[in-house]
């Protein structure tokens, strides 16, 4: 192991300060034990030595000695020595993703098979699995461009969104990159943080180029191009799988304009990549955007250094099992709660051990970790963290009763879940503009509303209707608040994830995206109309 020791240094210098004890405790040992010293101006210096006898101590080692070594290597391991600068790898750096989709028609052309935008989809799916928790959000876009899911660090959630794309979500036909730009960087201006757009396309439109360069200047956005599709073009299919006929009846071929993408990728200065069997593409787009996140950070980069005072822990293990001889005395409750700290969850969740050395919040923290939410729950007093543990454990009853009582944009995103899964989206919507009022840079509540307000429109739609749609694991008794009869109550079966429950929903996501890019469509005609 190589030591620089130019760059050796201590990442918490004020622990340093217990080697003052540890070196002052042998020498107080000492002087206290040394007859010379006790016997001084008693006896005549004189005859010190022919009257004092000094029995022949074979024991050379003392307690005090290794609790020195103890006091003294600790602080040394406490300090934090360090010379290596750990590098976040791409998954730990925090840069946000921002996956763009065309769902234009010539996305549903099968040169590459099963269609361009399945292969897309698939593709993608690999790559939110191969980032885990890492921030990523997701785009739509065609003639218009929409944003279904702010970055977000839940990989079910989103993949749930990508797999519902589909070509016919997007009324407007075209290509609106210009539009997908604007999208990425207000999401990038709400992260606070440099980032990556990877725009998944099989073409461009080309008056849009001399725009993009100007929309992109001075931005901390880059751009990546992956192509989708291949030069012999394809034919496009329809709804029901077979080929787009055109008036002549003869298949409608999908092209794939080489020529416009490279354009594209010039415009947006962009590295333009191509959809690959292998995982080449999915290395490339790691690459790039480790590389932009590491260069825009530059000098402002939070400089992280590996602490390697874990290293001192097995001699300071091994100096404590030497105290151990007999004869010694032994710190019993010091090994007590070292017991306790080692013992299984279970035993610290539970018992008079763990009710001795741990707070009830303490254990309700520690089986939190360990994803025993039931339990967490039991033993949290702090109402927020109940309430969270409780939400976990899908018991939304405990989940209210805490949260309930709180004052906080946390405490109210919560709630509109919980109303959410309890199919209550008036209290929901409520909820979520609480938490906005509380907090307005708040994307997860600024999306979970939209989803809300279009759950209780399709709910509302279908009782008018007359034909609700409702799964087998749901009990529904239909009321109308209006009319003074008793609220509508839902019990749904428990939810282990978000993937569950969105499985339980009357309206499915792509039904929902279709929705919301009507109504967004509609409003931003509305507001190009007014004067």
């Amino acid at each position: 192991m190589d030591i620089d020791l130019s760059a050796f240094h201590f990442l918490r210098p004020l622990w340093l300060l217990l080697i003052v004890p540890a070196i002052g405790l042998p020498w107080s040992w000492g002087r206290r034990h040394d007859l010379k010293h006790q016997l001084r101006g008693l006896i005549a210096p004189h005859l010190m030595e022919p009257l004092l006898i000094i029995p022949d101590d074979q024991q050379r080692v003392r307690p005090v000695h290794l609790l020195a070594a103890l006091l003294g290597m600790g602080a040394i391991a406490a300090a934090g020595p360090t010379w290596t600068q750990d590098t976040p790898d791409f998954l730990d750096n925090r840069a946000p993703l921002i996956l763009a989709v065309d769902l234009s028609p010539s996305m549903d052309a099968v040169d590459v098979p099963p269609s361009r935008l399945v292969a897309a989809k698939h593709k993608l799916h690999d790559l939110i699995q191969r980032r885990g928790g890492a921030r990523t959000a997701l785009i739509a876009y065609a003639g218009s461009a929409h944003l279904v899911l702010p970055a977000t660090e839940d990989p079910a959630l989103l993949d749930t969104f990508l797999q519902a794309l589909s070509t016919d979500l997007i009324e407007q036909s075209g290509k609106d990159v210009l539009g997908v730009i604007d999208q990425a960087k207000k999401l990038l201006d709400a992260e606070k943080m440099p980032g990556t757009l990877l725009l998944v396309t099989d073409g461009a439109a080309p008056e849009q180029f001399d725009d993009i360069s100007k929309r992109l200047s001075g931005s901390d956005l880059q751009v990546l191009v992956l192509a989708v599709g291949n030069t012999d073009g394809g034919v496009l299919l329809d709804a029901k799988g077979r080929p787009r006929a055109s008036d002549d009846g003869q298949p409608v071929q999908a092209t794939f304009d080489t020529q416009a993408l490279k354009h594209l990728a010039q415009a947006a200065h962009a590295p333009l990549g191509s959809l690959t069997l292998n995982d080449d593409d999915l290395d490339w787009i790691t690459l790039h955007a480790q590389q932009h996140f590491q260069a825009v950070q530059g000098d402002q980069q939070q400089v992280h250094w590996k602490d390697a005072g874990y290293w001192l822990c097995w001699p300071l293990a091994l100096i404590a099992l030497l105290c151990l001889r007999r004869g010694w005395r032994v710190n019993w409750v010091g090994l007590l709660l070292v017991a306790a700290l080692s013992a299984p969850a279970d035993s610290v969740r539970a018992g008079a051990l763990a009710d001795a050395f741990f707070t009830p919040d303490q254990q309700g923290r520690w089986a939190f970790e360990q994803g025993h939410f039931p339990q967490a729950a039991a033993h949290f007093s702090d109402r927020y963290w109940k309430g969270v543990a409780a939400y976990n454990a899908a018991d939304y009853p405990v989940a209210l009763a805490s949260l309930a009582r709180l004052d906080s944009a946390a405490a109210y995103f919560y709630l509109g879940n919980i109303y959410v899964r309890l199919f209550k989206f008036p209290q929901a919507i409520t909820a979520y503009q609480q938490a906005l009022q509380k907090q307005a840079n708040f994307p997860q509540a600024k999306a979970n509303l939209a989803l809300a307000q279009a759950l209780l429109k399709d709910y509302e739609d279908q009782q008018q209707a007359g034909t609700p749609d409702e799964k087998a694991d749901k009990v529904v008794e239909d009321q109308t608040p209006s009319q003074g009869a008793q609220q509508k109550q839902v019990s749904t079966a428990q939810a282990a994830s978000d993937q569950l429950w969105l499985n339980n929903l009357t309206t499915s996501p792509a039904q929902f995206l279709k929705r919301k890019f009507t109504l967004q469509n509609a409003e931003r005609q509305a507001i190009g109309e007014t004067p």
